[in-house]
């Protein structure tokens, strides 16, 4: 009987629309509309009582040094700026840390270059014929070269399936992105050693263009000669 009831059709019940003196108010809020917002009320509610919890059984001899080294801005608490927080032996410490992290980078770039450029190469290079032909007289040894002649003139790449086409592809443009990386990594890496000599003692100054034997983009300083003792 069950599945019988089933089958019979059933007239489908239509949730009831806003009425017309109360268009003003909007769409009527129907049973899901109110049990997600009840949901979020509760939830809300739920919050505020545990907060106010912990602000009543907080002990109010706690003192954090966060309390005086913070200021509140727009209701969110922000550290105060520290300007002089390291010292210039930490910062060149910190520097060194950086620069051995970014030529760590460079060397692991180059190999990756290196590995995919040999691989590349050796499969846009052709391999060579090593083929021997034995010839009775001249004629057939004409015969011979220019049928090899002409082998060796049709394109080979329509024999290539079109995944290791795409594949190769891919190597190529990852090959020009990691080109691109190092360059950036060598800019940068050299960048930071000039900060870092310009932090070591000593006078210097920086060469005029006229002064420099090949000028560059970057600036170049000259340091003055010292004693050593």
């Amino acid at each position: 009987m069950s599945s019988l009831r089933n089958a019979l059709p059933r007239r489908a019940h239509k949730e009831r629309a806003q009425p017309e003196s109360r268009k003003k108010f909007g769409i009527l809020e129907k049973h899901n509309d109110y049990v997600v917002r009840a949901r979020a009320f509760h939830r809300k509610e739920e919050i505020i009582r545990k907060l106010r919890e912990k602000a009543a059984l907080k002990n109010p001899d706690e003192f954090y040094f966060k309390m005086i080294n913070s200021t509140t801005v727009g209701g969110v608490h922000r550290p105060k700026p520290e300007a002089n927080k390291y010292t210039e032996e930490e910062l060149l410490l910190l520097k060194n840390k950086d620069m051995g992290y970014i030529l760590q980078s460079m060397q692991s770039e180059k190999k990756k270059i290196e590995k995919l450029s040999s691989t590349l190469h050796e499969l846009d290079a052709k391999r060579p014929n090593k083929h021997v032909y034995f010839a009775e007289d001249r004629e057939e040894a004409k015969e011979i070269r220019s049928r090899i002649g002409e082998s060796s003139n049709m394109p080979g790449l329509d024999n290539i399936p079109s995944r290791i086409k795409k594949k190769t592809a891919s190597s190529y443009r990852e090959l020009e992105e990691r080109k691109q990386r190092l360059q950036k990594l060598e800019k940068l890496y050299g960048d930071m050693a000039l900060q870092k000599e310009l932090k070591k003692p000593g006078r210097k100054r920086k060469l005029r263009e006229d002064e420099t034997v090949n000028p560059t983009s970057q600036p170049v300083y000259k340091w003055r000669a010292q004693r050593k003792r």
